[in-house]
């Protein structure tokens, strides 16, 4: 199931500067955490922005939830 969901996260160098989107629509997946970090429910994306599917929201979750899942963080010399 969880393999099947990450395939809705696309890279194309050609949308959205190839940042994760979802299924190449144009919806970069850190705005789609950014609606829901605002607040916004997963009905409310959907009833906004018709295109996306139930789907598209759990993918972006798990997506960001791998990308959270490193061993460390290092700082970077300025």
């Amino acid at each position: 199931m969880a393999n099947q969901l990450l395939k809705r996260i696309t890279l194309h160098q050609d949308i959205c500067h190839g940042k994760p989107c979802i299924r190449g629509l144009r919806y970069p997946v850190e705005f789609v955490l950014e609606l829901l970090s605002s607040g916004m429910t997963t009905e409310e994306i959907l009833v906004d922005y018709d295109d996306l599917e139930s789907e598209d929201i759990q993918a972006v979750l798990l997506f960001a939830a791998r990308l959270s899942q490193v061993k460390s963080i290092h700082k970077i010399a300025s």
